[in-house]
């Protein structure tokens, strides 16, 4: 296996002086280019699209970066880049970061990016804000577009009920789960993982990953929960593509002395990157050498301005 849906990932911080986003960690595999140009930027409210996330306050998917006020459309198109989407975090009403997610649809295999959103002062229901829809996906788009979702129901539904990240091994054998898992079988998507997501506004979102057996989400999804009085994060859940499915050995991290991505990710409340991720501490070492990894995202899921747990992404 040697691409993966979920492609790069990059962390904006916001200046000491409140004024700017400025770049603080990225994984981008073989994306050099694009890699030296973000690393050298930095964004005001409302510019590009961790600026645009920021002042809106809101989550932003990009659908394609041509047409957009997206700034480096040249070097995501060399880097095999078609869509993103921005996550502002804020914890207790503070902007702790904006989280970019790049994805990158093949020719060979069917994946889904999609934003959902509820309204409470429109709707009781969630509804897709906009997706991108990979080859293969016109029937799936159709569906996504005339569903509504209520709290619980269907993949988005399921992470705004619970308030953390739901990942869901095969979609056509859950239709109680997953309500288009005809439509997604037809399109050959098999794996989905929703990331529940607040803003400024408090309306509530979903961000949902979907992919085939060919070109998979990531190489590794973990979660990691509080435990032991809040001592210690332990993983409550673990799924590896190599591997062929969901297994799951005890491991904790310790949060008095914090080293690892994982732990600095749920204490600071702001995702963190680790393009070497066999320095992590522990487990997450371990798992990333088991598997080849070049990157470990640890996102802290924020629901109701707390975090909650994080969710360990392996690249």
């Amino acid at each position: 296996m040697t691409s993966t849906f979920i492609k790069a990932a990059e962390v904006w911080l916001p200046s000491d002086d409140g004024s700017l986003l400025e770049f603080g960690s990225g994984a981008f595999g073989s994306a050099r280019r694009f890699a030296a140009i973000s690393r050298e930027m930095c964004f005001g409210r409302g510019e590009g699209l961790p600026g645009r996330a920021w002042h809106e306050g809101r989550p932003i998917l990009l659908r394609e970066f041509e047409g957009s006020n997206f700034r480096r459309i040249s070097a995501a198109r060399d880097a095999g880049l078609t869509c993103a989407v921005a996550l502002p975090l804020f914890v207790h009403d503070s902007l702790t970061s904006v989280l970019v997610i790049f994805c990158g649809h093949e020719a060979s295999a069917t994946s889904c990016l999609e934003l959902w959103h509820r309204d409470a002062r429109i709707t009781s229901d969630m509804r897709l804000v906009d997706g991108a829809f990979g080859p293969n996906a016109e029937a799936f788009e159709s569906a996504s577009h005339e569903t509504y979702l209520p709290r619980g129901v269907g993949l988005p539904g399921l992470a705004w009920q619970r308030g953390e990240a739901v990942f869901l091994e095969d979609l056509p054998a859950t239709p109680a789960r997953f309500l288009r898992a005809q439509e997604a079988a037809d399109a050959g998507l098999l794996r989905g993982l929703a990331i529940p997501a607040g803003s400024r506004l408090e309306d509530s979102h979903a961000v949902t990953f979907l992919a085939g057996a060919t070109l998979p989400l990531a190489r590794r999804i973990e979660r990691w929960v509080p435990a032991a009085q809040g001592e210690v994060l332990r993983r409550v859940y673990a799924f590896s593509e190599l591997h062929g499915g969901a297994s799951l050995t005890e491991a904790t991290l310790p949060l008095s002395a914090p080293t690892g991505s994982i732990a600095k990710a749920w204490l600071g409340g702001a995702p963190v990157i680790n393009d070497w991720p066999a320095s992590e501490p522990g487990a997450p070492a371990a798992a990333a050498a088991a598997i080849g990894s070049s990157a470990l995202l640890a996102i802290p899921v924020v629901w109701e301005g707390e975090v909650v747990e994080v969710l360990a992404l392996y690249l």
